[in-house]
Parts: structure tokens; sequence; C-alpha cells
């Protein structure tokens, strides 16, 4: 059984804008049965919605829930209301992230460390346990697209909480992609995406290092869905992210440092990061 878009249900995460708005948009485009949105901004949240609706075609329902995806309990009753509804989930994208560039010493503990750790690393691991069984025990093709990011294979100053938020979403997708496949749950296929910089505004001010541009969201939305679609496992974007981490891999700690600093220039591409402003 080869997995279609048209029909299934979508819940996205971090959906009110940036990439999150781009999936959405993209399920309902193709025909998904339902697209359930979660967000933590209920204005943005609603006027997505609006809009959505406004070119969703007959057989697609679009759904909303203001969530704090930092609270492990607010997932948990979210995902008691989709399923409710609409039965069970066929997709799930874990888009949701926050970031704050800084040195480590500089971040609050409960403001910054706390959030970062839950919004990035915990609440899609959350989601993920809450929808997962309904998965597995469905004939149907399913998909968990897990948006981690090439800062999770890179280590980087003024991104050591994002970094270690990132690391943690990596090694447990790729784990639960091959305990699945372990387990004989073939038709659930986990997509582990770890991209460089996007230009959505989350990473405003950064400077790509060499080789290395400041993707469009669209591009990488695009890449994303073919990969789902698909059922790969793995997408890095662009290709030096697959460079830096053989080189990582072959090189001795001070030789990779030095490379990394003084020739791609890495190591000082946060130094004028402002991001978006809000949580």
């Amino acid at each position: 059984m080869s997995f279609t878009v048209a029909g299934s249900r979508f819940v996205i995460t971090g959906a009110a804008s940036g990439m999150g708005l781009l999936y959405a948009r993209r399920a309902v485009t193709e025909a998904a049965a339902v697209v359930y949105l979660w967000d933590v901004n209920k204005s943005a949240l609603a006027q997505v919605v609006k809009d959505l609706r406004a070119v969703a075609g007959p057989n697609t329902l679009v759904e909303s829930l203001v969530v704090d995806l930092s609270s492990r309990e607010a997932i948990e009753k979210a995902a008691a209301t989709v399923t409710k509804k609409i039965g069970g989930v066929d997709v799930l994208i874990n888009n949701a992230g926050v970031v704050r560039g800084a040195f480590f010493w500089e971040h609050d503990n409960a403001a910054h460390t706390e959030l970062t750790i839950a919004v990035n690393a915990l609440a899609p691991m959350f989601a993920t346990h809450e929808f997962l069984p309904g998965m597995m025990s469905s004939p149907r093709e399913s998909r968990v697209v897990n948006i981690a990011s090439a800062a999770g294979m890179l280590s980087n100053p003024r991104m050591s909480v994002y970094a270690s938020s990132k690391w943690a979403l990596i090694g447990w997708s790729d784990s639960l992609r091959l305990e699945l496949t372990r387990e004989g749950y073939r038709r659930v296929k986990v997509l582990t995406v770890a991209p460089s910089y996007i230009s959505t505004g989350m990473f405003e001010g950064v400077r790509g290092p060499l080789m290395t541009p400041i993707m469009k969201p669209e591009y990488v939305v695009d890449k994303v869905w073919g990969a789902m679609i698909r059922g790969r496992s793995m997408l890095m974007l662009p290709w030096s992210v697959h460079l830096s981490k053989l080189l990582k891999g072959l090189l001795p700690q001070r030789a990779f440092d030095w490379i990394a600093a003084n020739i791609f220039h890495v190591y000082d591409s946060m130094e004028h990061f402002t991001g978006r402003t809000g949580r």
C-alpha cells in the first residue's frame, strides 16, 4: 500500500506561521481529509484557519486547537480531542520550535532552557506517544515527520541549548524509526529532517556558513513533502550538512574546529542573531 496525501488526516504543530503554515497549505491543496492545526498563538491560528477553509475543497476539514506545547498535559488533552473527533491521525508533523541565540550562561533556566527542551524535544515525543498506537494498529500508511536541525549534528556557539534539544530529537526520532521497522510496523514511516538555516524569521540575523545558503521555506517544505511521501528516513539540507557530518567524523576535533571556524565560518554564524520577537 502506497501513501497518498488525499484522504489522510494530518496534525501539524506550530501551524499558525512559517513552515508549519506552508505544510498546512500543502495538505489542504492536496485534498487531505482533515488538517488539524496546533499552535500557541490563538489570534494567528484563527486567521490561518479562516484562510485555509476559504480555499479547502468540500472533502477537506480544517480544524485547530490552541496548544501550549511546553505542557505535556496540554498535548495529551489536545490529542484526546483530536482522536475523539476524527478517530485517528495518519500524518503527524512535529514542526514547532523555539530558539534563543545566547551563550549557555546567559540562559534563564525556566524561561529559556526548560522551554526550549520542552517544545523542541519533549513535545514531539509526547505528541507522537499519543498518536502512534493508532498508527501502529491502522492498516493505512502513516507518517511521523520530525523537524530537527543541522544544529543537532554540529555544535555551534550561542546555540548550546537549542543544539541539545535537536540532538535529542534526532536521536529519539531515528531510534523510533528503527524500533518500528524491527518490530514489523513498516507502514509507519518516521522522517527526521535536519536543515541548516531557513529564512522564516526564526533565525533572523544569522549568516549562512560557506557553501550553506540560507534556504527559502518553500524550497525546504517541498523537499520535506517529497521525502515524507516516499517514506524516506532522513533528510539533511543543503548538501553541505552531509559534508560537515563527514568531516566531523573523519577529522581530529582540533582540526575540525579550525576548519569550521576559519574556513566554513560555522562558529560565528550566530554572531548577529536577532530572531523573531515574542515567543
